[in-house]
């Protein structure tokens, strides 16, 4: 990305690069009572605040009224917009996206009204995330703005201080004089927080499992709300404090469990009371802390000698953590670049062969290689329905689903070679897989059968064939000893399976059973038999950290290398009751590095499998900021 910028800096000019200082006033001056104004939001922006006080700039704050659209709020706008088109006010609608099927309904009003029965001074301002279903006709008339949240640590907790707030002199101070230096030290504690949960986002999946829109409200409340708690008790009740910003405010757009951990874990490391003396420190190298400072201006002061770029460390990440965003960043533009390239093939120069002689002998090397579908009556009669082994209706019910599989990618390949020799007409579902396998990528038409995965196309055939193998060999040679548990199509079923046995067998019932863990080696072939109670797996990667073999516990990655294979694990089922805590690292293991996933039918997530305790010299939550978690699969 560095780069691009400078390229497109080298040939275009400086300014393609710099976004321009959001100016309400030229965005203004540029719109009418006929030209609407829309605010395009992105991640971390609230344009709300600036624009109620650019309203008292006018003289308008009076004459302002906010419609927050949704569910039957479109007839109480339009009111609203006769009502200011009569009287000269202003009308802002808010979230757009969020009313799709009153959008058309808004692009037939604002066609059909009179220029000259409108008021000089009506303005109608809109707010709106990217979607396809605002009208086109609306956002070509319209003034676009978009007021992202700086970029980069430092910006961003400068830009804190200017905010209401804290930028206020009245409420930056406090009268007592003890209150009022803790006070101080905790506001730039929870600056800084607030800055790290929205850069953490730039990190991907290492960052946050889901994206979220931590914005300007959420640092407003909180700091509102740690001034009263300061201001009202003789001693600050940190885990209070803790509660109503981490749970309440922040933790109200959180929606994985993950997610929350981690940020409840952000949270502790900036509100507690060492953070009161400028001893501790927010990150290892010691360039964070809560500086003391009597003046809103000896923190600017501060934070302008702090790195313009900061290293990963300020996150609680790896120094390895800026080539995975590097890389992220990387693969979302040249996505973004394959998504905008044709897809028609022409004869290549050079006497080189055609983009259709390419994808026609992937098409003929995948039918050849593909095995046959699994006979499942044989499987069945070889590995019957059992009570005491519930791994027989495993291998069944996976066979069955890589089957379902297997048909739609032999049909389609098929289809898809009659219709590049011109024996079939190509149809739409058939010209993007045409493209998709032209770029190296997997067709829409697979992933829709597919298990989850992430792979390049050439990756996912390797990965796919080596699924079916194992299964193959499970059906001939017996019941592994070491399990492949990437290799499953539904993980949870296997992992059911191997605490149902143990129910059955201990005649315990099995809503009482769970998994305990044991590390064990590095090679698969040193466990020549498979374990009496539980099951041993292999095939994970760690992300975020290393695995000391030697001592059996997580330690920290070495350089540039972003993930390592994880250790062999004995899943040990045992009674709720028969659980010895230890010193671990509860590890959520996660089917592709994407990590998030959806809700299924079967209650489960289509991404998360488990969490794994992982012996650790460390306290569990250096891993946590770590983003530390073990993948079935890669990217590659």
């Amino acid at each position: 990305m560095p780069a691009v910028q400078d390229y497109v800096t080298e040939k275009l000019g400086q300014k393609f690069v710099q976004p321009p200082l959001f100016n309400l006033v030229t965005c203004y001056a540029d719109s009418s009572p006929t030209c609407p104004l829309i605010f395009v939001l992105s991640p971390g922006s609230d344009p709300t605040a600036a624009l109620m006080q650019f309203a008292e700039e006018r003289e308008m704050s009076s004459r302002l009224s906010f419609i927050s659209l949704g569910q039957g709020q479109g007839p109480k706008a339009e009111r609203a917009i006769d009502d200011a088109q009569k009287m000269g006010s202003w009308v802002s609608l808010q979230n757009c996206h969020l009313a799709p099927s009153w959008m058309p309904s808004l692009e037939r009003m604002l066609d059909e009204e009179d220029p000259d029965g409108i008021h000089t001074d009506y303005r109608l301002w809109m707010t709106s995330y990217p979607s396809p279903v605002f009208p086109v006709a609306i956002l070509q008339n319209g003034v676009k703005m978009t007021n992202e949240p700086p970029k980069g640590l430092r910006a961003n907790m400068k830009r804190s201080f200017t905010l209401e707030p804290i930028a206020n002199p009245d409420f930056f101070n406090l009268e007592a004089p003890a209150k009022d230096k803790s006070f101080k030290s905790m506001l730039f504690a929870l600056c800084f927080f607030h800055a790290v949960v929205q850069e953490r986002r730039k990190f991907g999946p290492l960052g946050w499992n889901i994206p979220y829109g931590f914005d300007d409200g959420d640092l407003r409340i909180s700091v509102r709300q740690l001034r009263m708690f300061i201001e009202e008790n003789t001693e600050i009740p940190f885990d209070a404090l803790n509660y109503v910003t981490g749970e309440c405010n922040y933790g109200g757009r959180v929606t994985d469990d993950k997610d929350r951990r981690l940020l409840s874990t952000l949270l502790k490391n900036v509100y507690n009371k060492p953070t009161l003396t400028e001893d501790y420190k927010f990150s290892s190298s010691g360039l964070y802390f809560a500086k003391q400072c009597s003046t809103v201006e000896e923190c600017e002061a501060y934070m302008d000698s702090l790195p313009v770029i900061p290293m990963p460390e300020a996150f609680g990440l790896h120094e390895n953590g800026d080539i995975t965003k590097d890389r992220n960043d990387t693969t979302i533009m040249c996505s973004s670049l394959l998504s905008m390239s044709g897809t028609g093939g022409g004869g290549a120069s050079g006497g080189g062969s055609s983009v259709e002689d390419q994808v026609a002998a992937i098409v003929k090397q995948v039918i050849k290689q593909l095995p046959e579908a699994f006979d499942i009556e044989a499987v069945q009669r070889k590995y019957p329905v059992l009570y005491e082994q519930s791994m027989n209706t495993v291998i069944t019910q996976e066979m069955t689903r890589f089957n379902r599989l297997t048909i739609v990618v032999r049909r389609s390949m098929l289809e898809l070679e009659k219709a590049i020799a011109g024996l079939v007409v190509m149809s739409s579902e058939m010209e993007n897989a045409f493209f998709k396998i032209s770029i190296g990528q997997v067709p829409d038409i697979w992933r829709k059968a597919s298990y989850p995965t992430m792979k390049p196309l050439a990756g996912y055939l390797e990965d796919l064939y080596a699924r079916l193998k194992m299964l193959q060999t499970w059906y001939e040679d017996g019941v592994p000893n070491v399990f492949w548990i990437s290799g499953f199509y539904f993980t949870q079923s296997f992992m059911t399976a191997a605490s149902q046995n143990f129910a059955r067998r201990s005649k315990m019932p099995i809503d009482e059973v769970t998994f305990d863990f044991e590390v064990l080696g590095m090679d698969a072939e040193a466990y020549p038999k498979g374990p009496v109670d539980g099951v041993y797996i292999k095939g994970m990667f760690i992300e975020g950290c290393s695995f000391d073999s030697e001592k059996k516990v997580l330690c920290e990655s070495t350089p540039k290398v972003l993930a390592t294979p994880a250790p062999l694990f004995w899943l040990v089922p045992k009674h709720i009751s028969e659980i010895k805590p230890f010193k671990c690292y509860e590890c959520p293991v996660y089917r592709t590095p994407d990590r998030r996933g959806v809700l299924a039918t079967t209650g489960h997530s289509t991404n998360f499998v488990m969490f794994l305790k992982t012996p650790t010299e460390h306290v569990p939550e250096h891993w946590t900021m770590r983003a530390v978690a073990m993948m079935c699969s890669l990217a590659d």
